[in-house]
């Protein structure tokens, strides 16, 4: 599994630190490196990230401003220069704060938990009464466990904190990361783009752009079109 990271620092060689060390772990992703807060909204708003690397005081708006207003908040490791601000960086459950100039064993010190708190997502699903099998899924919406047959389902869409089940005559959403969802699902499901996920065997149609399930156009992300078109190639 490859987890998606940005690097959000106004300092060049801050960015340029932490970029070659991201690039020195293998099963990290660097989609972007951005030189403030603002420019990182557009980058978040497009791709669907696990990790942010924010510096905190930064021009126009604060790291920590900029991350208390995210509507879907990935984890963050906060950087800075000041100590002053690692009380302020805890409070919004922070993975870690890294105090410049970062060194890379500090630094791999708090990748690692990043990486452990990764781990323990599977473990959730019970505690929210979902229960995964091959061929369909419990999922609990009010005081009921309704189950959900992969087999029925036609495609996932992302709503920030919430998805919504497409199925033929209904769709049910509940509180849950689209790519947290992801892995309950068998290889029928293709993901197309950060917001979609579709079951290939409701496909009636393609493009380069969109695949069609019974007249309703999904669209195919510009990060996930060769491995959806790949698929139909297969």
């Amino acid at each position: 599994m490859k987890y998606k990271c940005v690097i959000i620092d106004d300092e060049k060689l801050a960015r340029e630190l932490l970029e070659a060390y991201v690039e020195q772990l293998p099963n990290f992703e660097i989609v972007a490196v951005c030189e403030s807060a603002i420019k990182a909204i557009e980058v978040l708003n497009e791709n669907e990230v696990d990790l942010l690397f924010l510096d905190i005081e930064m021009p126009v708006l604060k790291g920590t401003d900029f991350f208390k207003n995210l509507h879907h908040k990935p984890a963050v490791i906060f950087t800075t220069a000041y100590r002053d601000y690692a009380i302020e960086g805890f409070e919004l459950n922070a993975i870690d704060y890294l105090l410049k100039p970062i060194v890379f064993e500090r630094f791999f010190k708090a990748v690692q938990k990043f990486v452990e708190t990764q781990k323990i997502i599977p473990s959730t699903l019970p505690r929210t009464k979902e229960v995964v099998t091959n061929d369909f899924i419990f999922i609990s919406k009010g005081k009921k466990q309704i189950k959900i047959l992969f087999s029925e389902v036609l495609y996932i869409e992302s709503l920030k904190d919430y998805i919504r089940i497409h199925l033929s005559n209904e769709s049910h959403t509940i509180k849950h990361r689209i790519s947290v969802f992801e892995n309950s699902l068998d290889s029928r499901f293709i993901r197309t783009h950060r917001s979609y996920i579709v079951n290939t065997q409701k496909i009636t149609a393609y493009t380069k752009h969109d695949v069609e399930i019974n007249k309703i156009e999904v669209p195919i992300g510009g990060n996930y079109r060769t491995q959806v078109l790949a698929h139909f190639n297969a």
